[in-house]
């Protein structure tokens, strides 16, 4: 799944990765594997916090583009640009902001769609629970 993620973003990093003058070309593989990671720590950070029905919730109603899930994952990214590879914190927001909200709704879509089942709720989440089957809480919490 990480890889399959990877590839998202790295299909989407043109303008805010591979074309921005402010991240070298020797990092650019390195920023987009900080932007996959910081999608990852997010949403498990979701799940470890108790936060599971706001991310099911998430998953169903992907339009919601002030959602916090995006929210923390673009301060994340932005952190990381700032502190590892020294880019000023309003190029690297900038820099987060351009990449990480496509990214994030490129995986629902697809996840919504069947298009890739990687991104596929149950799979998703049983990767981020280290592989335990989450299809009955899953049901319970879309009922509730």
């Amino acid at each position: 799944m990480f890889e399959k993620l990877f590839m998202l973003v790295k299909n989407n990093a043109g303008m805010a990765v591979i074309q921005n003058p402010v991240i070298p070309v020797k990092y650019h593989e390195s920023v987009i594997n900080e932007a996959s990671s910081s999608i990852i720590e997010v949403l498990k950070g979701q799940m470890e916090n108790g936060k599971l029905k706001d991310m099911i919730k998430y998953f169903q109603f992907p339009g919601i583009y002030n959602n916090p899930l995006i929210n923390s994952t673009v301060n994340k990214f932005a952190n990381k640009l700032n502190n590892y590879y020294g880019i000023e914190p309003v190029a690297a927001m900038g820099v987060a902001k351009e990449l990480i909200p496509p990214v994030m709704q490129e995986m629902i879509q697809q996840s919504k769609s069947g298009q890739n089942n990687d991104f596929a709720l149950s799979k998703l989440l049983a990767m981020l629970s280290g592989n335990y089957n989450m299809n009955n809480l899953l049901n319970q919490l879309a009922v509730a």
